[in-house]
């Protein structure tokens, strides 16, 4: 695969028609090849390098969309492309790739910056899922801690209080409540929760969503306590913004 000289001849060839390019730094030419055809069959234009340094300097240099890079790289690993990255101020989305699986890794991972992380051996469609999901996360998501009215979650530790009071959440329902935290106030549709929650490419016919908003309003909401997740009647769910 190419580099970044190869890659910027024009300037006009850098973008992809659906306006989304992702800066892929990993040294294992297989796996870059596999991901790079499956990113440009789906409309993403992909930039390649194979170090850490070469992945900073593009990172540094131009204006990618979202960054995927493996943890171990020749030069520079990928922890401190990160750490460099976020020094300087890009805020670049990142999904970082390693074959390091422990939960200890992922949270040092996190903490260096990353915005979310793929264990080795991986489906190519759960990487290209989890690229699309960090495309459509807001702008405010490099925060570690979440704070809506009475709701606190804190993103390392994956812990959330309310009030004060700790709620032990299963990791779905964690995710399902960050989801909803990021967008208060907003009407989320099943389909809009079952895509990016759950990372489904189809929509089945299921209650699952309803079954877990349930378990997560139990949770939430303790005796005497305001709810806050509101049901709209054959639309979704909506996170209400307290007063």
């Amino acid at each position: 695969m190419n580099g970044t000289a190869d890659m910027l001849k024009e300037d006009t060839d850098f973008f992809s028609p659906n306006g989304k390019t992702v800066l892929l730094v990993e040294d294992d030419g297989t796996i870059a090849e596999e991901i790079a055809a499956e990113l440009t069959a789906r409309g993403f234009k992909v930039l390649h390098e194979a170090t850490g340094d070469a992945g900073l300097e593009a990172a540094l240099r131009l204006e990618a969309d979202v960054m995927v890079v493996d943890r171990l790289l020749p030069g520079l690993d990928g922890l401190s492309v990160i750490e460099t990255m976020r020094q300087q101020g890009i805020r670049l989305p990142v999904l970082v790739l390693s074959a390091l699986s422990a939960v200890d890794d992922r949270v040092t991972g996190l903490k260096a910056g990353g915005d979310d992380y793929l264990t080795k051996p991986f489906a190519i469609e759960e990487l290209v899922a989890r690229i699309e999901a960090l495309l459509r996360r807001p702008d405010d998501t490099r925060s570690t801690k979440l704070h809506l009215g009475p709701i606190d979650m804190d993103l390392i530790e994956r812990r959330v209080w309310r009030d004060g009071r700790e709620i032990e959440l299963l990791p779905r329902e964690f995710r399902l409540l960050e989801y909803l935290m990021r967008r208060p106030g907003q009407v989320l549709t099943r389909s809009m929760l079952l895509e990016d929650v759950w990372q489904y490419r189809f929509i089945p016919r299921t209650n699952l969503v309803d079954v877990h908003i349930g378990k997560l309003r139990r949770k939430i909401d303790g005796p005497g306590e305001e709810p806050l997740i509101e049901s709209i009647r054959g639309t979704g769910f909506r996170l209400r913004v307290p007063d």
